[in-house]
Parts: C-alpha cells; sequence; structure tokens
C-alpha cells in the first residue's frame, strides 16, 4: 500500500520552528494555507502514481467546464459499456442510463467513482483518452510541470504520473479558482444576505450595525443543506459566533479592554498586517494594545488602504493620510467602525492573548522577508523607516 500527505491547515496553532514531523509516507507535504507556508516536505519532487487523487484533475477540468459556461449541473451524461464495466469503487451508475453532471461530481468527490470519472471524461471530450489530453494541457496551464495522465481516474499505468508538489499546486489552485463555483452551489441569493446586512432594522434586532456585522461571521467549517433559507443562515452564524465567545474569550476581551466587536476589528487590522509570518500576530497585537492604551492613533497602513480602495498598493504615500474616512486611523483616533477584513480564528485569538511588551511602533523589515522590526522610540522607528524606504526604491517600488 502506498501512502501520501496532503495536509491543509485554515488556521496554524503553533509555532512552526518548534515543530517536527516525520511519516512512513514516500512523498509527502504539509502545507499552512493561511501564510502560503509549506512546512514539512519530503521527496516532493519525486515522480509518483497519484492513484485516485488524479480524480481532484478531472473534477478541476469539470469545474473550469461550468465556470467558462461550457457545462451545466444539468447536463446530462450516458453512461457506456466502458464506465459501467470499470473495476475499483464505483458512484454504481447502470449502463446506457443518462446521469446529471451534478450527480457525477457527487459520485466522484464523495465516492470516488471510477464509472462517474470516465461518464463525465467522455461526456465532455467524446472519449477518455481525449480527455486525457485535455488533461495534459490543463496541468501545464496552471502550473503541474512534472505531471503526465493518461486517464481521469489514475487507474494504474506506467506513465500516469506527477508529484507530490504538483497535487499541492493542484489542490491549492482548485479552491482558490473556483470557490465561487462551489459556493453557487447553495440556493441563496447572495444579493439578498448584503441587502439583509444592510438592513438596519435587521440588524437592530441583533445588535449590530452595518459597518460591524461582518465581526459576526467566524470563518470555520460549516455544513449546510444546500437550500438553507437566507433567515436559517443568518441564525446559524449568529449561533457560532455565540458558541464561539466562550466564557475564556469574553473574560480576556474585559481583561483588554475590549467589546466582543472590537477585538474582531483589530485582529482584522493585525490579520491585514501580517499575513504571512503568523508567529509575529500577538506582537503586532500587543503594539497596538498599547497605542489605545496611549490614546495614540493606530496609524495602520492596512486600515488606510481600505479606506482608499486600492488593494494593489504596496506603499502608502502621506497624501493618503489626508483622506476623508473613519477607517483612516493616521486621521482619526480609535479603531475604525468596522473590521477592513473578516479575520480569522488566529488573528483573533492573537489580540486575546497578546504579547506583553513596549512597542509602540513597526516598519516592514528590509529584508522583505514578512517580519516587521519593531521599535519603543519614535527615533528608532525613523531609522527603520528609512531603511525598509532605501529598499522600496532600490525595487523601484514607488505605489
Amino acid at each position: 500500500m502506498k501512502f501520501f500527505l496532503i495536509s491543509f491547515f485554515v488556521s496554524c496553532l503553533f509555532n512552526h520552528k518548534a515543530f517536527s514531523l516525520d511519516t512512513i509516507a514516500k512523498q509527502a507535504i504539509l502545507y499552512d494555507y493561511e501564510t502560503k507556508t509549506i512546512i514539512f516536505e519530503k521527496n516532493s519532487e519525486e515522480l509518483m502514481s497519484p492513484s485516485s487523487m488524479s480524480k481532484i484533475m478531472t473534477i478541476y477540468y469539470v469545474f473550469k467546464k461550468i465556470k467558462d459556461g461550457d457545462l451545466k449541473l444539468t447536463d446530462k451524461f450516458k453512461v457506456s459499456k466502458k464506465a459501467w464495466k470499470k473495476g475499483g469503487s464505483k458512484m454504481f451508475v447502470n449502463v446506457n442510463t443518462m446521469v446529471s453532471v451534478e450527480d457525477l461530481i457527487r459520485g466522484i468527490i464523495v465516492q470516488s467513482g471510477n464509472d462517474a470519472c470516465i461518464a463525465i471524461a467522455e461526456g465532455i471530450s467524446g472519449s477518455e483518452a481525449l480527455f486525457a489530453e485535455e488533461l495534459n494541457l490543463l496541468a501545464k496551464e496552471i502550473g503541474m510541470m512534472n505531471s503526465s495522465f493518461t486517464n481521469s481516474t489514475g487507474w494504474p499505468d506506467p506513465d500516469h504520473l506527477t508529484t507530490i508538489q504538483d497535487l499541492l499546486t493542484l489542490t491549492v489552485r482548485t479552491i482558490e479558482d473556483f470557490a465561487s463555483v462551489i459556493s453557487s452551489q447553495l440556493e441563496i441569493d447572495s444579493s439578498l444576505i448584503v441587502k439583509r446586512f444592510q438592513d438596519s432594522t435587521f440588524l437592530d434586532s441583533l445588535n449590530f450595525n452595518k459597518y460591524n456585522i461582518a465581526t459576526s461571521l467566524i470563518p470555520n467549517t460549516y455544513e449546510f443543506y444546500w437550500n438553507i433559507s437566507i433567515e436559517n443562515f443568518i441564525s446559524r452564524m449568529i449561533k457560532e459566533y455565540s458558541v464561539f465567545w466562550n466564557k475564556n474569550r469574553i473574560a480576556k476581551a474585559k481583561e483588554i479592554g475590549l467589546t466582543k466587536k472590537e477585538v474582531s476589528i483589530l485582529a482584522s487590522i493585525v490579520e491585514k498586517e501580517q499575513n504571512i509570518k503568523i508567529d509575529e500576530r500577538k506582537i503586532i497585537a500587543g503594539l497596538y494594545l498599547n497605542r489605545i492604551k496611549k490614546n495614540m492613533k493606530l496609524e495602520s497602513d492596512p486600515t488606510l488602504v481600505f479606506a482608499i480602495g486600492d488593494f494593489s498598493i504596496k506603499r502608502v504615500l502621506n497624501k493618503d493620510k489626508k483622506i476623508k474616512s473613519k477607517y483612516n486611523t493616521y486621521k482619526y483616533k480609535g479603531l475604525p467602525p468596522g473590521p477592513i477584513c473578516i479575520p480569522s480564528i488566529n488573528s483573533i485569538d492573537a489580540v486575546l492573548n497578546a504579547a506583553n511588551h513596549n512597542y509602540i511602533f513597526m516598519c516592514a523589515k528590509e529584508d522583505f522577508s514578512g517580519y516587521h522590526n519593531f521599535a519603543k522610540t519614535y527615533k528608532q522607528h525613523l531609522k527603520n523607516a528609512r531603511k525598509y524606504q532605501k529598499a522600496l526604491n532600490k525595487r523601484n517600488i514607488m505605489r
């Protein structure tokens, strides 16, 4: 038996440097999706037979067809004798029956059905061989440079090969490229959610407003029926919010002098300040709490970028600091009226467990490592800022 390991952490709850891992798997990779960091790898560039993990590539292609408008969930494909007779794991569809794309997708994802893979491959491309050729072209297009597919199922073939690194690339691309396709399977009209979240009477009944309602959304994995109503969806989110804010978290929020909503707002700033090196978040959280205690302006670049609305900005200019917006923390004291993103649980807990220190200034490190230089005095901060500005100039990053 072959062993493979691909693991995705939405929230990393340990220090990467203190973490060690060994596995009997011949090839393995452990990836923190939130920070885009490879934590562990073993023979990740070594060619291997992907077996049923090939079905991720098949599903990727199907999702692409749906997203491009070339395929619909309601389309139906005929189950050929070849698909019906295929051994291994099955969806158990009958020969010559017409099966919808939606059901075939379920058969592939839930049951790892080889018959479903072949039926959808033949339906899209005419034959499984042609489908495999199209998979190979697509694989190269998305950066899977060491992969070769000869079928849609992962059925053993000496020329059907990939690497664990390519599988990581594929899995990340599936998440990032087709989240909208997956989310569209909920019957809820997204415009109705937006409208509901702008209804002041409704929000008042929940003790939120249009600025801070996003703090009620706790990022996690939840199961819903596809036809859930908007009322039940929002009710579920509020329930999960209450579960998340247990006695321990509420006590910690009170200890640092913030409400639950304020914790989430500050956590959103911490997340945007540090979305690469999450081990630094508690230090950043402590810095902003120090500024709040000293009645200083937060002077956070991400809040300014949010106020401007141009998220391609890599360098904030002095003229930007004059913009009139409650989210401009260079101009107004205190926290902005709402979060600048939906913060992760890791960032919320970083605020609740902020590091105790005397830093009140920070600036990105000039080596572009993702870390920051921290300072207790403005004089030291200016030195750090000049080093970073010089590095930006050297790279010709002016905006």
